[in-house]
């Protein structure tokens, strides 16, 4: 039987008169998948609940953040012991200190770093930053890698951007744009290449070291290596975007994984546990160029907000106490699912390729692997939408784009893994089908 999404039927058509498109992002809209959003009421552990009183077993989380699930207890309590206190108070606080040891402790790279509230803020300041320490100008990113959207970053970005098949964004000058140089992810030739041609002029290199948000796309062996070993060479500097990795892949995010050193790093998402928050740091020479020690300026009145920094300290110093049960908890779930389903696809005569690096993955509906944004791009979207209204009339709800990563955390159940197997089974061997 249908699910019935009558309230979120109309709560949509309220939203599309006073908000562009109905929504304050562009995936939310559904556009990728068809069909309309439902509207969240409430979620507690691994589900959400819609103003219809439909539940649902979420496989997003809040597009990552959520780690331990929604409504986590620790931290509901420590946000409402700090908002008891006030909400934001436009000074220093202990907390912020707090969260920046919990923080530097799980990544050492971090000496120093800087709280934020957006993800967008971190990778925009790191940029800043790395070109007022070389003095250089141009930087380099990735094609399908998305790092928030300030102008310089929106050039060939993942996320969104690609859902919707914008090569960038309108309202980016020309000139701004010159100075970003998007290459492909895993080719190092290109990157050799656009230093050579460009000697002396690239401040950084910015990169998802797992990509996210072109779908979940792992770097090739020695990849980021070669990234750090060039940067090194050249005398530019490596910024990590790990808003998306950071905490979930590993506690220390990639650059434990891969035991990489990057020079600046951006963190998000789960650092926050939920509430607007975000970071970047890296080493101490490079930080101590921030006013009020150097030159170099950024600011935000809600940077350190009390409300967040009590939420992540909940969080991280959760995942900081507990790290040899969470990790690989997640690992053995995450596994579970992404190996269920994919086999549940083969069964099905469905193209499938899944990618995995811990708690994040992807199923790219093609036969193609896939190891950047152009081999990405082969995936059948319109098969994905299929699947994915599919799996929702079900009561499982995933990204609402074929280029995001899906997630999990510890409320996830192996009883929620058998459900989600089960549901994928009815979806790939209905209309999906292939044989």
């Amino acid at each position: 039987m249908p699910i019935s999404h009558t309230r979120s039927h109309a709560l949509q058509a309220r939203a599309e008169k006073l908000l562009p498109g109905g929504v304050d992002s562009p995936v939310r809209a559904f556009r990728a998948v068809g069909g309309e959003p439902p509207f969240v009421a409430r979620g507690e552990g691994a589900y959400l609940w819609d103003e219809d009183g439909n539940r649902y077993l979420d496989y997003f989380g809040s597009w990552g953040p959520m780690i331990l699930g929604h409504a986590f207890p620790a931290a509901v309590k420590a946000v409402q012991e700090a908002a008891a206190r006030s909400a934001s108070f436009g000074a220093s606080t202990a907390a912020e200190g707090d969260l920046a040891e919990l923080v530097t402790k799980a990544f050492p790279s971090v000496e120093k770093l800087r709280f934020v509230s957006s993800g967008t803020e971190a990778t925009m300041s790191a940029i800043r930053l790395a070109r007022a320490y070389t003095g250089r100008k141009v930087i380099i990113k990735f094609e399908g890698c998305y790092h928030g959207h300030s102008d310089g970053l929106l050039v060939k970005a993942g996320s969104g951007v690609a859902t919707f098949g914008i090569p960038g964004s309108a309202g980016v000058p020309e000139e701004i744009a010159a100075l970003t140089l998007a290459l492909p992810f895993n080719d190092i030739n290109a990157v050799e290449e656009a230093f050579a041609k460009h000697k002396h002029e690239i401040a950084c290199i910015i990169v998802e070291p797992v990509v996210g948000n072109a779908g979940c796309i792992p770097p090739a062996a020695g990849y980021l290596e070669a990234l750090r070993e060039i940067t090194n060479r050249e005398n530019s500097l490596l910024i990590f975007d790990e808003v998306m990795t950071g905490f979930r892949i590993a506690l220390g995010g990639a650059q434990e994984l891969y035991n990489i050193t990057p020079d600046l790093t951006t963190l998000g998402k789960i650092i926050g546990g939920g509430l607007p928050c975000a970071a970047f740091g890296g080493r101490a020479d490079i930080m101590n160029l921030l006013a009020p020690l150097g030159p170099v300026y950024q600011a935000g009145t809600l940077s350190g907000n009390p409300l967040a920094m009590a939420a992540g300290i909940a969080t991280v110093g959760h995942l900081v106490r507990h790290r040899d049960e969470v990790y690989p908890l997640l690992e053995t779930l995450s596994a579970a699912v992404a190996d269920g389903v994919a086999a549940e696809a083969a069964r099905a005569g469905v193209s499938l390729t899944t990618n995995r690096a811990g708690a994040m993955w992807t199923w790219f509906f093609t036969s193609t692997k896939v190891t950047d944004f152009a081999t990405a791009a082969s995936s059948d979207t319109a098969a994905f939408a299929r699947f994915h209204r599919a799996m929702l009339e079900q009561g499982i709800w995933l990204p609402c784009s074929q280029y995001e990563a899906i997630f999990l955390g510890t409320a996830h159940t192996p009883e929620d893994i058998a459900a989600t197997v089960t549901a994928a089974r009815t979806a790939l061997s209905g209309a999906l089908a292939t044989a």
